[in-house]
């Protein structure tokens, strides 16, 4: 199979980040780039950004598809329907310590293009290559910490998602752009 007729990795790596969550007892979260593709709560979204509770207790009907995320959630006591593009996933991380992956943004023909591979001990990576000619390949990398702190529970229907964890001596996960 030829490496640009290959699927993207974005999908399997937001399942594989969820299941870790769930397994280790942790609140995954998405962080999502809003634009008129993404079925979200219009009234919740800053600076085109969301960012959704994605866990067991959160959600009903969850399926984290290869193109699409659907879920059912309450919003300050209302069921809405939320579908959000994979492409438009900025995200995926637990909310109790912010270890998770971060993406760039899918710029279309580039979605399908596989990603560096990734070393057992190294921080995650992902990356997307835009085979135009003028762009430059880009590196979004999440750089963990060691960060116990545990935050109090959410419900899922909070008006607004609760703020990342607050940083402690520098020991907060940062994301660190590559050029």
């Amino acid at each position: 199979m030829n490496a640009l007729d290959s699927t993207s990795t974005r999908p399997y790596l937001i399942r594989a980040l969820y299941d870790w969550c769930t397994d280790n007892g942790l609140t995954p979260y998405v962080a999502v780039a809003v634009d008129e593709t993404v079925q979200v709560p219009r009234e919740y979204v800053k600076n085109n950004e969301i960012v959704l509770n994605i866990s067991f207790d959160a959600t009903s009907s969850l399926k984290l598809g290869n193109d699409f995320i659907e879920f059912k959630a309450r919003f300050a006591g209302s069921a809405r329907e939320i579908m959000v593009p994979i492409g438009r996933v900025i995200a995926i991380y637990a909310r109790e310590n912010g270890q998770g992956m971060a993406f760039p943004l899918a710029t279309g023909p580039s979605e399908g293009v596989p990603q560096s591979p990734v070393q057992a001990d190294a921080p995650p990576v992902a990356t997307e290559v835009d085979p135009s000619p003028a762009s430059e390949a880009k590196i979004v990398q999440l750089v963990p910490a060691n960060n116990s702190s545990s935050a109090s529970s959410v419900r899922d229907d909070d008006p607004e998602p609760p703020e990342p964890p607050k940083p402690q001596q520098g020991k907060r996960p940062s994301l660190k752009r590559v050029k």
